[in-house]
């Protein structure tokens, strides 16, 4: 009984880190707040989000999340709201525009730069093989080969 006490403990643990004073007592403007820090990175704990985050600007940004929606800002509002204050680091999932587009194609460009190199190297290795196989040993050559290899 204890060790599933401490199994659940454990599992359960990341929703501790949203305070009962947090808690905002309109339920739809909780349950948006929520689905809205799930999507925000803690700046302090890194790939962690405010939902789950215990460090205090975590809190901070919790609130800060909880007042633009109480001000009436839509999600987008909220959201571009903190991405103006903290930059789009603050965002677990970032966007694909501006800035990120270059980082977002820089992973698959690299890889089709590696295949082309990879591909012409192996295709010069070939050609070169096969001009080199073109050679073929004289008589002398192969008797000498043939002395070499019985001893």
């Amino acid at each position: 009984m204890k060790r599933l006490v401490l199994v659940l403990s454990l599992i359960a643990s990341p929703l501790f880190a949203v305070q009962p004073d947090e808690v905002l007592d309109d339920p739809v403007l909780e349950e948006r707040a929520r689905d809205l820090s799930t999507g925000l990175r803690c700046l302090v704990c890194r790939n962690e989000s405010i939902d789950e985050s215990n460090a205090d600007l975590a809190r901070d940004l919790r609130l800060l999340v909880r007042e633009r929606l109480v001000a009436g800002d839509t999600d987008e509002e909220a959201i571009a709201f903190i991405v103006d204050r903290y930059g789009e680091y603050v965002l677990l999932k970032p966007t694909v525009t501006g800035s990120n587009l270059m980082l977002w194609l820089a992973g698959p460009t690299m890889l089709l730069i590696a295949a082309v190199m990879g591909w012409s190297f192996l295709r010069k290795r070939s050609q070169v093989q096969a001009e080199g196989e073109k050679d073929t040993l004289s008589e002398a050559e192969k008797e000498r080969l043939r002395q070499i290899l019985k001893d």
